[in-house]
Parts: C-alpha cells; structure tokens; sequence
C-alpha cells in the first residue's frame, strides 16, 4: 500500500500512532531494509507467513492501544516451526484478552528475526518548528540511552551526509570494526538513514519516527522495529 495511503487510513480512523506493519512497509517503501513482518488474522495464517518467511520467528500483538506489548504478554520470541507459532499466536490473544481486556486486537505480526551478531543502531526523524525535518543517528542500547551519542542533520539528507553522520558519533570506531569484531556495513545504514530524511520531507502529516534496534552487519543492515507518530488533526 502506498504510504499516503496508509497514513490518510489512520487519520481517518482517528490515530495518530502507525500500527508496527504500517510503519513497516513505509519504511520498507523508501528503500531501507527490513526485517519481513506481515499481519496475520488466525492461527493458521501466522503459520502459512511463517513458513514463507522462515524460521525462527517472532509474534508481537498489533493493537492501537497497547504501547508496551511485552507488559501485557504480547510478544514470544524464538518459534522455530508451524506448530510453536500456532500456539503461540492463541496464547498471545489470550495473554492480552486477560492483561488488557478492553484493548482493540488487529492481529499478530509475525516478524523474521534478526540473526544473532551485529551492532544495534538507532535512526530517528522529527519535524522541528524551526528545521523542519531533523534526521538522528547513533549507536542503540546503554549509548542512546546514557551517552546521548548522537549525530544530527536537517532534511534533505545526500548518501555523503549519512556517511558523515556515522563519523560524527564517539563511538563511531565501534562501526569500523574492532577486536574480532568486523566493520558494519555502512552503506546500508546511509541508505536507512537517506529513506528516514525522504519520507518525513514527503509525509509532512509525520510528527515523528523512531527506528529502534536496526541491527547492522557486514553485509546489510535491518530495521527490526518501527515506530512513527503522525501530527494531531
């Protein structure tokens, strides 16, 4: 679906928060990877995603009101074959009918998971009063979190600009490589960050958006979490 699309379906139902796969394909349509993640309405269906996407997997509850969704027992990790996920999927609707009976359930995401390695990044997008779209990039976890080391650049964003934004961080030779540990591949985080800047200049109706962890490797770099948040009508 096309995001405006999207985005317009939401505000019509009147949200201003993306629902994770709806977040998912936009970025997905901007051109950064992700990690495959599709809704699915039964039982059944997870499995038949699941199969098609490959193992292991992950389901997370999709509903507009839950923000915390590991809280209210909606995420399991790990599944390795169609009968974990079948299971799964009937404990999560029912860890979330008990945990939060009032919340409206759209379905379950049923997510490829990251393979383990890599180095957690975080890539965010604001609409400043004054800037306009601002880009942020930094190392994810305790470096975020703690450190607030963080890199900045007004929209528009060049592929140079996002290479130089990596630089820019302390903890920026964490990237290149150290120990036994190899250099990420840059290249595909600029191209995360490029789409980030892309899609808030086009969608000015977004407020904000979060891309928490992207997991980078070698070879590419995975956005495994989503969150955008569109303006208040």
């Amino acid at each position: 679906m096309n995001p405006k699309d999207i985005i317009r379906k939401a505000l019509e139902e009147g949200r201003t928060k993306l629902l994770e796969h709806e977040a998912i394909e936009i970025i997905k349509y901007y051109g950064a990877g992700v990690a495959d993640a599709y809704l699915a309405k039964s039982a059944e269906e997870a499995a038949n995603i699941a199969d098609k996407i490959g193992y292991p997997v992950v389901l997370k509850i999709v509903s507009p009101d839950i923000s915390h969704k590991s809280d209210v027992g909606g995420v399991i990790l790990g599944l390795r074959n169609r009968l974990e996920v079948m299971d799964a999927y009937q404990k999560i609707i029912d860890n979330v009918s008990t945990n939060a009976p009032n919340s409206r359930i759209v379905g379950v995401l049923v997510q490829k998971m990251a393979e383990p390695g890599g180095i957690e990044v975080i890539v965010g997008g604001l609409r400043d009063n004054v800037f306009g779209p601002v880009v942020m990039f930094g190392l994810g976890g305790i470096f975020v979190e703690v450190l607030r080391d963080v890199s900045f650049r007004v929209a528009p964003v060049s592929f140079e600009d996002a290479l130089e934004m990596m630089k820019e961080i302390k903890a920026a030779k964490i990237l290149e490589g150290y120990r036994n540990t190899p250099p990420v591949d840059k290249n595909s985080l600029a191209k995360i960050i490029v789409a980030t800047a892309k899609l808030l200049e086009e969608n000015p109706e977004i407020d904000s958006l979060d891309l928490n962890p992207i997991i980078a490797y070698p070879d590419k770099a995975i956005v495994v979490d989503a969150r955008i948040i569109l303006k208040k009508r």
